[in-house]
């Protein structure tokens, strides 16, 4: 029987993408879910597509990168619904902007939800988790957590942030022996809108069009529905570090022995792409 069947789980940003597929597929697997996301009429057309497979929903729109929210927010799923097992940590935002044209206001967004509302939620329902006797942290940082690319210097720098958050954090319960397992989450192209709905700085926006076709085509090759059910899998056998997608592997494989050698291919392939 899954681990999660019974469950109370968890999931930010599941307006959409994979988000909404981690909320459906918890449910199949037999979980009470708690969903948010800042897009009111994505969230509830994941409710409704969680409550047409029988699960039973909460739903809560919640901008993650306010603290005071989040946290008032896990106190009171956990009081409605007796008690948290599974946290998944998955909203975030996408830009595109080289850091001497990008405005200071720009990266801290960037940081504030893809980052700083990763620690929100991770601090926030830490003790409940705790509490369970059972529980589990999933923190969603990306391809882009395991290397550097130009124009995603923003979005490299909340997702290397979350991975080295979430893998000391990982650590420190470990040598604690809290009840509590963790894992990292690093998604290479993923069949979602994030780069479409990306924000650019003002002399990218002419060419985010391109970039969001040729993400599409070329780089997107992974639905939703297959992230989440690796993501849900390396929970249930309790993985630190999941990599989803054939380009995530090779990406990881590929830094790791090239070491820093590794930007001028990437230099080369951004030139080549146009990005």
């Amino acid at each position: 029987m899954s681990w999660i069947n019974g469950k109370v789980a968890v999931v930010t940003g599941a307006g959409s993408g994979i988000g909404r597929a981690l909320a459906l597929e918890l449910v199949r697997r037999g979980a009470t879910i708690a969903i948010s996301d800042v897009d009111v009429a994505g969230l509830e057309a994941t409710a409704e597509q969680a409550r047409a497979i029988g699960g039973t929903v909460r739903t809560d729109t919640i901008d993650v990168s306010q603290r005071e929210v989040v946290e008032h927010y896990a106190d009171s799923v956990a009081a409605e619904l007796g008690r948290v097992n599974l946290v998944i940590n998955n909203a975030g935002i996408a830009y595109f902007g080289n850091v001497t044209e990008m405005p200071y206001k720009d990266l801290e967004r960037v940081m504030d939800v893809d980052f700083w509302g990763v620690v929100n939620g991770t601090k926030a329902f830490l003790p409940h988790l705790e509490a369970s006797g059972d529980g589990h942290v999933v923190n969603i940082s990306s391809v882009f957590g395991l290397f550097g690319v130009p124009s995603q210097s923003a979005y490299n720098a909340a997702k290397f942030a979350v991975r080295g958050f979430t893998e000391a954090l990982a650590m420190e319960l470990k040598m604690a022996q809290k009840p509590v397992s963790v894992t990292c989450v690093h998604p290479g192209g993923i069949k979602t809108n994030i780069v479409r709905n990306a924000t650019a700085v003002d002399e990218r926006i002419d060419q985010k069009g391109d970039i969001s076709a040729h993400f599409d085509k070329v780089l997107a090759r992974t639905t939703p529905a297959k992230a989440a059910n690796v993501i849900l899998d390396g929970v249930e056998k309790k993985k630190v570090r999941v990599l989803i997608g054939a380009d995530a592997k090779i990406i990881d494989a590929f830094v790791r022995v090239a070491g820093p050698r590794y930007q001028g291919v990437v230099r080369w392939a951004s030139g080549k792409s146009g990005i």
